[in-house]
C-alpha cells in the first residue's frame, strides 16, 4: 500500500467532526448597576462557555475595562458605570486573546504553561502561540487618550466582534465599529469610550 493510499485509509478511519460542537456559544452578560458599582453576574457561566477559570477571565475582563474590581463567587463586581456592549466587548477581546485559535479560528484550545510563558495551543490544528499579558494598571499608565468620543478616525477593521461587528486597533485602544467588516478602511465616528474600549459607526 502506497503512501496516499494510507492516508486515504487513515482519513476514513477519523471520527467526523461536529462543526456545531466547535462553535463558541456564549451566553450574553448580564449586568446591573449597583451605587458606584457594576455587577456582572453570569461570570462564572461565560467563564464556563469559554472553558477558562473564572479568575483568570475577571482579571481580564478589568484590564479591558481599565478599572479594577472584586470577584465574589461566580459573580464579579467592577469599580464603575459599565453597559452590557462593555462587557460584550471585553469578553471579545478576551476570546480572541485566550480562546480563539489564530490558525484555524476554532475555539478548541488549551492555555498552557511552557517554560514560563503562556501558550495558547489548539487541539484542532495543532497550532500554537504566546499570548499577552495585560492589567490594567499597564493599560492605564499610557500617556495621552489615543481615541476621543465624537471625533471621526479613518482605521482599518482587522477582526470580527462576537455580535458582528468590525474590530480595528488605535494607540491603546480597541474599537468595535457597527456595519463594518473584516478587511475594510473605513471612516467612523467614535460615539463612546470605556476604558481602553470604543464604540464607534461608519460615517
Amino acid at each position: 500500500m502506497n503512501y496516499a493510499d494510507s492516508l486515504d485509509r487513515a482519513l476514513e478511519e477519523l471520527p467526523e467532526r461536529n462543526v456545531e460542537e466547535s462553535r463558541l456559544n456564549v451566553p450574553d452578560p448580564e449586568g446591573e448597576t449597583d451605587g458606584a458599582f457594576t455587577r456582572l453576574t453570569n461570570l462564572g457561566e461565560i467563564a464556563d462557555a469559554l472553558g477558562r477559570e473564572v479568575e483568570h477571565v475577571h482579571r481580564n475582563i478589568q484590564g479591558e475595562l481599565g478599572t479594577n474590581g472584586q470577584l465574589e463567587d461566580d459573580r464579579a463586581r467592577y469599580n464603575g458605570s459599565f453597559t452590557v456592549a462593555d462587557f460584550e466587548a471585553a469578553i471579545d477581546e478576551y476570546v480572541t486573546e485566550y480562546v480563539a485559535c489564530s490558525e484555524c479560528g476554532l475555539p478548541d484550545t488549551r492555555l498552557v504553561t511552557e517554560d514560563g510563558v503562556d501558550m495558547l495551543r489548539c487541539e484542532a490544528c495543532g497550532a500554537f502561540r504566546p499570548v499577552a499579558k495585560r492589567s490594567a494598571s499597564t493599560q492605564t499608565s499610557q500617556s495621552g487618550p489615543a481615541v476621543e468620543e465624537g471625533t471621526t478616525y479613518e482605521l482599518e477593521i482587522t477582526g470580527t466582534g462576537r455580535k458582528g461587528d468590525g474590530v480595528a486597533e488605535k494607540g491603546k485602544f480597541t474599537i468595535f465599529v457597527t456595519g463594518a467588516q473584516e478587511g475594510q478602511t473605513v471612516r467612523a465616528i467614535v460615539e463612546r469610550t470605556s476604558g481602553t474600549l470604543a464604540f464607534a459607526r461608519v460615517v
